[in-house]
């Protein structure tokens, strides 16, 4: 993971709550219990040390999110985590019932009368109907890995239920604890809704559990038929310094037949079904691509142990670095030069039927002319791959909704990741940089978007709004936003040059 703010690891997706510190949070919680005469806190001799502890295994937010007012609460998450630590019950989850919210649903009708022979509009008052809405809350706890968030969160929307909040903290030594709030469970009882989430698990019992190696292994080594000429000679590769750890593998910076390349290593100790699936797909897609705009594949290497994908090296570093870790801002002719050689790199993957699903700044990177290439294609697919589409995939501040809504969905999903870019380009900001991933992706299946920047060309504001339209049929397609961008840069370069005889011919009068 590049950032937290992207994955929102040990984040909560509630806003904050003011609250004093640490050491006056887990007074007040002992002190509540105590006088709550919890048998816990009065008969355990170590109780406060058990309460410490707990709170030391688990990041900042979490003591900002406690309740003081239900105590009981952290001694719920305290026995979730430690029943986590048993291989044969993960993943431990808890029901139960919230409230059940009013909802008045008002329904109005008009009625015609003549007097007079006028014909008039009467409305009778509105007839308030109620609806009970019950809420509920469904804790978590397994060993952390990379997309559990997506897992979960993928889980709940198969039974059905709408996440209101979530609260997301990884522990020191591991583990996850996930704390959401629903609805759509049409019931107060939690029994039905608790066999219904054991069934969803047993359904998907590999992804939880994990595959073996050889499994892992056998997903890599079926396309190794296919590698040929793109087959890497390990004796000439020569591994240079780490350049970052992903979260399947780690990225070194080498060198291969004298030129500089990018070697991602996918670790053994992170070979499992979806991390092997991920590299197979990834190898498959770049063996048939070569643009200018698309990271150059120079070769993989397949022959456990040894799994690793070689690409030419990008000195210029990715764009999300370039604008947020450099802090760079763009004069419009330059932005709309990055946006175009992405907008050209997409466009030739869509015309060649490959989907990216994961479109954003940070797999997008330049050399050393500042050429913007499309790079990473572990979660990429040819559109007719067949078989149904997985929800929820790429980084949720990007996503499309109908990718967050476990909808049908097509190449228009790149398009909106493309406008939120448009959008990171024009502002040098993060998007949704004040929520947490999950909130972001909440927001946005409700039609939430980024402020539109002030000081941008309505050109481009109209066209980003275009591109993140909630309908997909809506948005252009990168041929047609080719052609918008490369008009609008004509524009801008036209009145660039302008401008500039203008100061050239007033520094003339001047002398």
């Amino acid at each position: 993971m590049e950032e937290s703010v992207e994955e929102g690891i040990g984040e909560s997706s509630s806003p904050a709550r003011s609250v004093g510190s640490s050491y006056d949070v887990r007074s007040d919680i002992y002190n509540r219990l105590v006088e709550n005469e919890n048998e816990e806190a009065i008969g355990n001799p170590d109780f406060r040390e058990q309460l410490d502890a707990h709170f030391s295994r688990l990041p900042a937010s979490y003591i900002v999110d406690v309740n003081v007012e239900r105590a009981e609460d952290v001694l719920l998450h305290q026995k979730i985590l430690a029943e986590a630590k048993d291989p044969t019950k993960r993943p431990v989850f808890h029901v139960r019932f919230l409230k059940s919210e009013d909802v008045n649903l008002d329904v109005g009708k008009d009625v015609e009368e003549k007097e007079d022979k006028k014909c008039t509009e009467e409305a009778l008052p509105a007839r308030h109907d109620v609806a009970h809405v019950p809420i509920h809350e469904i804790i978590f706890s397994t060993i952390d890995k990379p997309k559990l968030l997506s897992q979960l969160s993928a889980l709940l929307s198969d039974i059905g239920l709408n996440i209101r909040e979530a609260h997301v903290f990884s522990t020191t030594d591991g583990y996850s604890l996930d704390v959401f709030v629903v609805d759509g469970w049409a019931v107060e009882g939690t029994d039905g809704l608790h066999m219904e989430i054991e069934s969803a698990i047993a359904r998907s019992e590999g992804s939880w559990s994990g595959s073996s190696h050889s499994s892992a292994a056998e997903k890599i080594l079926a396309v190794q038929p296919l590698i040929g000429d793109w087959e890497i000679d390990m004796r000439l590769l020569k591994m240079g310094e780490k350049i970052v750890s992903g979260s399947c593998g780690d990225l070194y910076h080498g060198t291969y037949l004298g030129q500089d390349v990018a070697i991602k290593v996918l670790r053994s100790e992170h070979l499992n079904e979806p991390s092997g699936e991920e590299f197979a797909q990834e190898v498959l897609i770049l063996r048939e691509v070569q643009h200018r705009n698309v990271v150059r594949f120079v070769g993989a290497y397949i022959k456990p142990p040894q799994f690793c994908i070689v690409t030419e090296y990008m000195h210029g570093g990715s764009l999300y670095d370039f604008l947020h870790k450099k802090n760079n801002t763009l004069e419009l002719s330059r932005l709309l030069k990055f946006a175009l050689d992405v907008c050209k790199g997409m466009d030739y993957l869509h015309q060649n039927s490959i989907i990216h699903r994961d479109l954003k700044t940070a797999n997008l990177l330049m050399d050393n002319n500042h050429l913007v290439k499309v790079a990473d294609f572990g979660v990429a697919r040819f559109q007719n791959q067949g078989g149904v589409m997985t929800a929820e995939t790429g980084t949720y501040r990007w996503m499309a909704p109908e990718v967050i809504n476990h909808q049908a969905y097509d190449q228009k999903a790149d398009v909106f990741s493309f406008a939120i870019v448009l959008w990171e380009l024009a502002t040098s900001k993060i998007p949704y940089e004040l929520k947490t991933p999950l909130q972001a992706a909440i927001g946005v299946r409700q039609g939430d978007r980024p402020e539109l920047p002030e000081n941008t060309h309505p050109k481009l504001l109209a066209l980003m709004q275009r591109c993140w339209d909630a309908n997909p049929t809506i948005r252009p397609s990168f041929s047609e936003i080719e052609i918008e961008l490369e008009e609008l840069l004509k524009e801008v370069q036209a009145t660039e040059g302008t401008s500039q005889q203008a100061r050239e011919v007033s520094c003339k009068r001047a002398r």
